[in-house]
């Protein structure tokens, strides 16, 4: 259980990492969303330990990733008169989520 509050710190760390390098909102919302996605997938589909999982899995993913903040942004966008730009930020990150999220049970199922 303490693992996974480790991975979550350290999640945690690695989207503020992030979100400093990214300058619009929406694209660093983008990246972690995609990149934690491939590695949920890549953890899920590991021979790996189940607590190595829950700790990368829901420790560092959960932290990581930010459904809380993509939600956010969209309304935002909409609210602000940017429904077509809401619309696309809403179906891009599915999209590259679910991509991702493939990708990583791919590459997991290779190890």
């Amino acid at each position: 259980m303490e693992l996974v509050g480790v991975g979550g710190a350290l999640g945690a760390l690695a989207r503020h990492l992030v979100a400093e390098r990214v300058e619009t909102a929406t694209y660093d919302t983008l990246a972690v969303n995609a990149l934690g996605s491939f590695l949920l997938g890549v953890v899920t589909a590991a021979p790996l330990p189940a607590d190595v999982v829950l700790a990368l899995g829901a420790g560092f993913c959960g932290a990581f990733t930010t459904f809380s903040s993509f939600a956010f942004e969209t309304v935002r966008l909409a609210e602000d008169g940017f429904a077509r730009l809401a619309v696309r930020n809403a179906v891009v990150n599915l999209a590259a989520a679910l991509a991702a999220v493939l990708a990583g049970l791919t590459v997991g199922g290779l190890l």
